[in-house]
């Protein structure tokens, strides 16, 4: 659904995207990861056709170039900086959007209303947006990804600043649409959204796509070694191993008394460190 062929975007000296392959299948929920300045929202934009690339080929639903209107129909995007109307009602601000898309009449209505309901803000949908909270205005702005209906969707930081409780809303309605059989491309901070979401991660950093496979995959080959911790009777002992249990048979088979252990298997976040690096990013 998004074919993404030796990509490349500048902005003068700074290369932001710098040569980068990858596609999407039908109903896959694909992470992209890395830290701030990676070049991830700048791919995004050229998925979805606000920027046209340097050098490469981008394609969607088998079509070429998403700047082209008739290509970009097949595209829902949810920017990180909230694109709605706060002097306009949820509903109307998703209507607005239908409208764009070409919706009219009882089509339009119908798909509005599919819409709010999805994102559950039907009881609140002529409420104001600026009375919104951080949560729902971050749901209006997934249900005018939506209204279309469109078979790929581009969700940029989708969570980004909403407490917990709409935070899970929002995972919920992205995992109902890839149960719809919907595409999705999600790029977030939050390791443990992608490694819950995604079928496979992929890792960029400096313009680059430094890793991409499964999450076990990833974990599997960069990820680092478990770490077992034991109390013994007389100390405590700290073991950077991959079998783990084979470590607790030897310590019992030489005697040792086991009082407690713990493991600590290595995580998405792991993975991320690894291959990007532990020095703060301004």
């Amino acid at each position: 659904m998004i074919q993404v062929r030796e990509v490349r975007k500048s902005y003068g000296p700074l290369v932001a995207v710098d040569g980068v392959s990858f596609e999407v299948r039908r109903g896959e929920t694909f992470g992209l990861l890395g830290p701030n300045g990676a070049g991830k929202t700048t791919l995004l934009h050229l998925i979805a056709g606000a920027l046209t690339p340097d050098a490469g080929r981008i394609s969607l639903a088998g079509a070429d170039d998403p700047t082209r209107p008739e290509v970009r129909r097949n595209l829902g995007v949810a920017p990180q900086a909230l694109a709605i109307y706060e002097n306009l009602t949820g509903e109307e601000n998703v209507t607005f959007i239908g409208r764009l898309y070409g919706l009219r009449g009882a089509s339009l209505r119908e798909a509005v209303a599919r819409a709010l309901e999805l994102v559950g803000l039907t009881e609140r949908r002529r409420d104001l947006a600026s009375a919104y909270s951080g949560g729902m205005k971050r749901r209006v702005n997934l249900a005018c990804a939506l209204v279309h209906d469109p078979p790929v969707v581009l969700l940029d930081e989708p969570t980004a600043g909403v407490d917990p409780q709409s935070r899970n809303h929002l995972l919920e309605n992205i995992q109902a649409l890839v149960r719809r059989g919907r595409t999705v491309l999600y790029t977030t901070h939050y390791m443990e959204e992608a490694q819950k979401l995604c079928d496979r991660v992929g890792v960029m950093d400096h313009g680059k796509l430094l890793a991409l496979d499964s999450v076990d995959g990833l974990l599997a080959a960069h990820g680092g070694r478990s770490v077992l911790e034991v109390e013994l009777e007389a100390e405590r002992r700290r073991f950077e191993t991959d079998a783990p249990v084979n470590e607790l048979l030897a310590l019992a088979g030489r005697g040792e008394k086991v009082r407690s252990f713990r493991v600590d298997r290595p995580d998405l976040e792991a993975v991320f460190l690894n291959l990007t690096g532990r020095r703060l990013r301004d």
